[in-house]
């Protein structure tokens, strides 16, 4: 068990989408569908780096939030809940080749096989292996346990350091 719920763990191991949202230069949320991937510690997700402007607004404003909110992007999780998690976030980019394959490629390749005979190709579309590392330190958790959001959330606040 990570620093997360075991409930909203369970989500983000099993959703293949999930929704970044982070603040633009003008301060407005804008919002990117990403594949969630977890560690325990840290929600992360990637990006080619190639016309990134969610790169670009995470290095302005780190305060980010990821919301899993689609069943059909979580297949087999019953029952289906929604949450919303809160953070901040850093941008992972100290080897743009492949410094992002520890960090996630087992994890992404988990929820996308293709991805790994894709990469064996990775000559015929370089630039779309030019990735970035978005790590996200969970800050505060929200939970709806049975996926209505016109209910009240559960609300966790995570402290990393407190649970290790």
């Amino acid at each position: 068990m990570g620093i997360l719920p075991q409930a909203i763990e369970e989500l983000l191991d099993t959703c293949l989408a999930a929704e970044l949202t982070v603040v633009n230069e003008r301060g407005e949320p804008v919002t990117y569908p990403l594949i969630p991937l977890y560690n325990g510690e840290k929600i992360l997700m990637h990006s080619s780096v190639l016309f990134s402007k969610k790169l670009d607004h995470i290095k302005s404003n780190p305060a980010v939030s990821v919301s899993l909110s689609d069943p059909k992007a979580a297949p087999g999780l019953e029952p289906f809940r929604r949450a919303t998690i809160q953070g901040e976030a850093r941008v992972v980019e100290d080897d743009l080749h492949t410094g992002w394959e520890p960090l996630v490629l087992d994890r992404w390749a988990a929820k996308e096989p293709i991805i790994r005979d894709l990469l064996k190709q990775r000559v015929a579309m370089p630039l779309f292996w030019e990735r970035s590392v978005i790590e996200i330190t969970p800050r505060r958790a929200y939970l709806w346990p049975a996926g209505d959001t016109s209910q009240p959330p559960q609300v966790f606040d995570v402290q990393p350091e407190a649970r290790r």
